[in-house]
């Protein structure tokens, strides 16, 4: 069944869209309203030029070059070389889902109208997203403040029959893969060039991805965090609604309002009325209060990238209001991205924080001297014979070990380019890219506690003769993770299960099936 294209108009692109475009392939179209304002724009570039106004990046060259003036003859060449000598990307090159995500952005960027771009260069973005045209894009070489420059000139440079593209999982020069798709090249006119690489795709798109992301991990944690909790006979009282009205962060109250969910029925949690240890560890009791305050730095994400998937990013921007006799060509700096810069950089903090509490979950699970000889050493059977989940915390350690060198904030640096003219920049691509490894990293941790809970649980029950009730998000959770990853009698490659606890943990696979049990779509 075909889906229904997405329409874009500048103003209502929302993460959830950038997936759908992204990983669903949703195809996109544009907003007759959108069409409207772009034709507006390119009529008052073409009244500017025909009256010989001076415009940066139009009538001048770029950067320290912008008091050269340019012939209105060269106009379409100085666009050409734009896209030439700045795409000098370098590093691994970017997944198509992620080369998506920045067309998209730059799509709706362009669609708000302000950028003097003609119809056809927004029709050809949308024909290459819709017939899967994805160019090929390396992942480093912005600074992230003149706007995403080398990584965009990549994704431009297909659309004048250069570079190269992935078609159907062949890789084509541009024209090529183009042509494949029954499309044509473009010749760019005045403006053009500075506008498809002047902005903030780049940044937008991806950083767009980590965050949808790194909202179901979070809510992931708190269903591996509560997992761990029963296998330890913890204590759900941390997490009584009185106690947190009286801190009302909303996102912790959140937090532990949704613990509270997963663990309702619960059997394997301490009586409260004989408890069986005064208080809890802090990576335990303090869930609401961490992953609460990590909830807190995913949602200054959403809030500060959503505004920027809606927004007119290059520069200069042209503002032609209707009843205005002449258009007005504004220079600024909305290419800057220091704004997505601190956020990511933000992101990435927090989740390494996650990644933190859910390695000291795991290790207290393993270490008898912490699970107070609850448990065999690190859950093996036969502890000495068998090596048990020993090398499943190592990893995690050194998962979250690498996480505190990548969290170090890339907003903090920047090094002038351009013979300073730009001299202080947002290094905000880095951030993102910074970010996703993080978000990536955490993934693994807080399934290698996943992978660990379920081997717990299990000796829990063995222990108990019977098979305690868990709760009822909690159980469900442990059905589908036992879908898929057994019970350890004895040592075995541990790889392929770690694999496919991540895959539960990072599709969102686990936490849908939290949330069915919860609303009681779920029996274990």
């Amino acid at each position: 069944m075909s889906m229904t294209a997405l329409e874009l108009d500048g103003e209502h692109l929302t993460l959830e869209d950038v997936v759908a475009v992204a990983r669903g392939r949703r195809p996109v179209a544009l907003a007759p309203e959108a069409w409207a304002r772009v034709r507006r724009s390119r009529e008052a570039v073409e009244r500017l030029l025909a009256r010989g106004a001076v415009i940066y990046g139009v009538t001048t060259g770029f950067g320290h070059l912008r008091n050269i003036r340019i012939s209105p003859e060269q106009a379409s060449l100085l666009q050409h070389n734009l896209l030439r000598s700045h795409a000098v990307g370098v590093g691994p090159e970017l997944s198509e889902e992620q080369v998506r995500a920045m067309m998209v952005a730059r799509l709706n960027s362009l669609a708000r109208g302000h950028s003097g771009v003609r119809p056809e260069v927004l029709q050809l973005l949308i024909e290459m997203l819709n017939r899967g045209v994805h160019p090929v894009v390396p992942a480093q070489g912005s600074l992230g403040a003149s706007g995403d420059l080398a990584p965009l000139a990549h994704m431009a440079l297909p659309m004048i029959g250069l570079g190269e593209a992935i078609v159907e999982g062949r890789r084509l020069p541009g024209a090529a893969a183009l042509e494949a798709a029954g499309l044509r090249p473009l010749r760019l006119e005045a403006k053009e060039g500075l506008a498809l690489i002047n902005g903030t795709a780049f940044m937008a798109g991806i950083g767009s991805l980590v965050t949808y992301d790194a909202e179901i991990l979070v809510q992931t944690a708190d269903v591996v965090g509560a997992m761990t909790l029963e296998a330890l006979e913890g204590s759900a009282v941390p997490f009584d609604e009185r106690l947190h009205r009286v801190r009302p962060h909303p996102r912790q109250m959140d937090c532990a309002a949704f613990l509270r969910a997963l663990l309702e029925g619960s059997e394997l949690l301490s009586d409260p009325q004989r408890p069986s240890r005064v208080q809890d560890a802090y990576s335990l009791r303090c869930m609401p209060q961490v992953h609460g305050a990590v909830r807190d730095v995913v949602a200054y994400a959403r809030w500060a990238l959503e505004i920027e998937l809606n927004s007119a990013t290059d520069n200069p921007l042209i503002f032609w209001e209707e009843g205005e006799a002449e258009p007005a060509v504004l220079s600024g700096g909305n290419f800057h991205g220091e704004l997505i810069a601190l956020a990511l950089d933000y992101l990435a903090i927090g989740l390494a924080e996650l990644a933190n509490i859910s390695e000291r979950r795991l290790n207290r699970l393993l270490d008898p001297a912490e699970n107070e000889g609850r448990y065999p050493p690190f859950l093996a059977l036969e502890p000495g014979l068998h090596s048990g989940f020993m090398l499943v915390q190592y990893t995690a350690a050194a998962l979250a070990s690498e996480n505190k060198v990548l969290a170090h904030p890339a907003s903090v640096d920047t090094i002038p380019s351009l013979a300073n003219a730009e001299d202080h920049v947002s290094m905000g691509a880095t951030a993102v890219r910074h970010a996703e490894m993080v978000l990536r990293n955490a993934q693994r941790v807080v399934a290698a506690e996943l992978f660990a809970a379920g081997q717990a649980i299990d000796l829990r029950r063995r222990q108990a003769g019977r098979p305690l009730r868990m709760g009822k998000g909690t159980a469900a959770a442990y059905a589908l993770l036992r879908q898929h990853v057994p019970f350890l009698e004895a040592d075995t490659v541990m790889a392929p299960w770690m694999e496919r606890a991540c895959r539960l943990v990072a599709e969102g696979h686990l936490l849908r099936a939290a949330q069915e049990g919860i609303a009681g779509l779920h029996a274990e």
